[in-house]
């Protein structure tokens, strides 16, 4: 019998009705262990880690994320897999950040949760949940016993996603996440049906569990107009250790010569810039146009076709290993952990 650890963190997954202040509350996974029954008849002995008081996703934190990745390195060996029932609002930052710290993964951590409270009659949470215990128990039927999808997930409304490549798009719907820029791991039908191809394979090497994280990061987003004064007052925080770049189309920006020297002027004070693009599908191409151009020359480096919060949670985590501002640099270029596709540079 595969031994499943569910960590309960909170979310509108473990959210009820509160009759009397008519606002959702959150409640213990004893409640939820009681809305789903389903639970004693798939026949995986699970047992559960629940934050006291549950977080609600928007107060999630870089040191949760330590706690979470300690959870599981404590106790990797004894058991298969692992399920994380979290808010969807920040889902995708906490799967990005554990796919990082959690190196030569080789047991299934699935994020899950649900866009209506388990006490509701028509709740997804059911089903995420179930299917999520069911995925972090499967192996390969080869003799190899080896985990079918040994990488960090997430599970939403029938499929599987890699959780360095997805985005929260909807908060309506329950088909709330999708990965624009990478297939579907698996999708669950009448079976759940694994795209192997597309799953990282099994590492060879022991877990490997990093820990630190620098947080001191901003986020610079272009829009038409932006002002001298806004960028500088972004870029002047007090020992700015990286810059996440948010730029026009396949890596863009204005060419005017105050910003471009702003950028200059944030990396030979040591910070590293990275720009990603603010379109949901497609990548940077540095140098392609005469409007990115400059940022090479100035030291930019290419996010490729990271989401925003792979970006965000890599940059943290890189700038966490102390390596040098060059190794820094190449290290957020090369693909990890399949967080993005490598584009030549023109």
């Amino acid at each position: 019998m595969s031994k499943i650890l569910i960590i309960y963190t909170g979310g509108t997954v473990g959210m009820i009705y509160d009759d009397k202040t008519k606002a959702l509350r959150p409640i213990g996974f004893n409640e939820i262990r009681n809305n789903l029954p389903e639970l004693y008849r798939m026949g995986i002995d699970f047992y559960v880690y629940a934050f006291n008081p549950p977080i609600d996703s928007s107060d999630m934190q870089p040191e949760i994320w330590v706690e979470l990745a300690s959870i599981i390195e404590d106790r990797y060996d004894r058991y298969d897999g692992f399920v994380i029932l979290h808010g969807s609002d920040t889902m995708a930052f906490t799967a990005s950040a554990l796919s990082f710290m959690l190196e030569n993964l080789s047991k299934p951590v699935i994020l899950t949760g649900s866009q209506l409270p388990i006490g509701k009659i028509r709740t997804d949470a059911k089903e995420n949940i179930i299917t999520a215990m069911e995925i972090a128990c499967s192996r390969h039927n080869n003799g190899s016993q080896a985990s079918m999808v040994p990488e960090v997930c997430i599970y939403f409304d029938f499929s599987l996603f890699r959780g360095n490549r997805s985005k929260k798009y909807n908060a309506e719907k329950f088909e709330a996440f999708y990965t624009m820029n990478y297939p579907q791991l698996a999708e669950a039908g009448i079976d759940i049906k694994y795209k192997q191809q597309f799953i990282l394979p099994n590492p060879a090497a022991p877990l490997k569990v990093h820990k630190e994280l620098e947080t001191n990061i901003t986020v610079l987003k272009l829009f038409p107009g932006i002002t001298r004064s806004a960028v500088e007052a972004i870029l002047s925080v007090p020992g700015l250790k990286g810059v996440i770049m948010e730029t026009f189309g396949s890596g863009n920006t204005n060419t005017q010569p105050w910003f471009i020297e702003s950028i200059k002027k944030v990396i030979d004070n040591g910070a590293i810039v990275v720009d990603i693009t603010q379109c949901d599908g497609g990548s940077v191409e540095l140098g392609k146009y005469e409007t990115s151009q400059h940022l090479v020359e100035a030291g930019v480096v290419s996010g490729h076709d990271m989401t925003f919060e792979a970006a965000v949670t890599k940059l943290m985590f890189v700038l966490g290993q102390g390596l040098s501002k060059e190794e820094s640099r190449k290290m957020i270029e090369t693909s990890l952990r399949g967080e993005l596709t490598p584009i030549e540079v023109y």
